[in-house]
């Protein structure tokens, strides 16, 4: 048991946040400071932002570090927090700045966001280490039984005896008919014994009769203890699993993915559309013109290479590229090769910075590709791939990408052998059940690196 913590925890975890916002606030003055005049006696102004900060991550909770959590959940956690603080921050400083608007402040506070990003990252993420480090050595433990002993009881307990960090003490088995080292004895001694042992959760194996399950849940309910069922070796998959109600009979879904929830996709369709938007006027307004005439000087043909693709759920869309061949009767069967003859002067700079990409901002703008997802490949390529490689069709659940979780870890370009599609394949179903925001974000970081610093594939 743990009760102290959870009194003190929550208290020290808020000072620690409300520490780093006065460090970036003042770092902040002190940065923009050195551009432009800040008005020193904006105390208003700094005590909204403490006092919003406070205000999100106590009604988000953001102190409660889950026991099996990882760091990167505790990062989405900080990154959905942001996202409020600025929504709030932006609406009041409409509200009250709106007619007379002040740069400096502007300034100041994207100065004290990213400041607040950064410094809050490195901050959370140690403290969660910490936290871990703690539960490894017995601190912020929590009591557990489990009733029933077959099936993959025997793999869960494996886990809390290997994953320290956890902080799940576990006290022993209940069962009927099977003994061992660790059973205490049958369903009965539990209830004699529970009273005494000052559990925190009840772990019932999904084969006990739906009575048996019943009566462990009302004596849970009564005793505020935590139930949780653990699934059968047929839902022991690699997958987030979910839960739907139909009335009152509950489904398990089995396939579900994060981009399945509604604010996800609003999430991800809006920076697509901000972002490709921003392209599309700020450098494609100019790009296309000139790439077009460079196109066009050097040889015959159109300026775009539209192709067919296949896009979400295995829908058909066209491509939209620059075109950098020689017109020819090949380019849906043949890939690219290093030093393809096909291929012309302007278009091998093009390809060489990936450059040729860039009109399928139009097709994000269009709905049909999104900025980050797996990349598309030719009509005839898809019908060759999904009969070679396992879960290939798996890919198309989400819309396309002008990049991916693939391309940011080496495999982009031409597929020569087989585990360069199967490794592509894999990586792609990873992002699909994976998906968040902050992913998106640090694989369109890694791809702007990597045309910068990593062209070795592109030809």
């Amino acid at each position: 048991m743990a009760k102290r913590f959870y009194k003190y925890f929550p208290w020290l975890f808020i000072f620690g946040d409300l520490l780093v916002i006065v460090f970036s606030l003042f770092i902040s003055k002190k940065l923009v400071g050195q551009i432009i005049e800040v008005n020193q006696s904006n105390s208003f102004f700094y005590l909204t932002i403490v006092a919003v900060w406070l205000l999100v991550t106590v009604s988000r909770k953001d102190y409660k570090l889950g026991r099996t959590s990882s760091y990167i959940h505790t990062l989405q956690t900080l990154m959905g927090s942001l996202f409020w603080f600025l929504s709030i921050i932006s609406f009041i400083w409409f509200l009250f700045h709106f007619q007379n608007y002040h740069l400096n402040r502007f300034l100041l506070l994207v100065s004290v966001s990213s400041l607040m990003l950064l410094i809050l990252s490195l901050y959370r993420v140690a403290v969660h280490m910490a936290v871990k480090r703690y539960r490894m050595r017995g601190g912020n433990y929590s009591n557990a039984v489990v009733i029933g002993k077959g099936g993959v009881s025997q793999k869960l307990v494996n886990m809390f005896h290997f994953r320290k960090d956890f902080g799940i003490r576990f006290l022993g088995y209940y069962d009927e008919r099977s003994s061992c080292d660790e059973t205490r004895g049958d369903f009965n001694k539990f209830f004699e014994e529970a009273d005494s042992m000052e559990l925190d959760v009840i772990y019932l194996n999904e084969n006990l009769g739906t009575a048996t399950i019943r009566r462990f849940i009302n004596f849970a309910d009564e005793h505020y203890i935590k139930v949780k069922v653990i699934p059968s070796d047929a839902l022991q998959l690699e997958k987030n699993l979910s839960f739907s109600k139909y009335g009152e009979f509950l489904v398990i879904n089995v396939n579900h993915i994060p981009l399945d929830n509604a604010f996800n996709r609003i999430a991800k369709r809006a920076f697509d559309v901000i972002f490709s938007a921003l392209v599309t006027v700020f450098i494609l307004s100019w790009m296309i013109p000139l790439v077009g005439f460079l196109i066009k000087l050097e040889s015959k043909g159109p300026v775009f290479f539209i192709q067919e693709r296949n896009g979400e759920n295995n829908r058909v869309f066209k491509c939209i590229k620059f075109r950098t061949m020689t017109p020819n009767d090949y380019s849906d069967t043949h890939q690219a090769k290093k030093n393809d003859p096909r291929v012309t002067r302007i278009g091998a700079f093009l390809r060489n910075f990936s450059l040729d990409e860039m009109p399928q901002f139009i097709n994000v703008l269009l709905g049909e590709m999104s900025i980050v997802g797996p990349r598309p490949h030719p009509v005839p390529m898809n019908q060759v791939f999904k009969k070679l490689i396992e879960k290939y069709n798996s890919r198309h659940k989400i819309k396309p990408g002008i990049t991916g979780l693939a391309q940011v870890m080496g495999y982009r370009g031409e597929i020569v052998r087989p585990f360069q599609i199967r490794s592509r394949v894999r990586l792609d179903y990873f992002y699909i059940q994976n998906w968040s925001f902050w992913l998106d974000i640090t694989i369109v970081f890694n791809t702007l690196f990597k045309l910068v610093f990593d062209r070795e594939n592109a030809y």
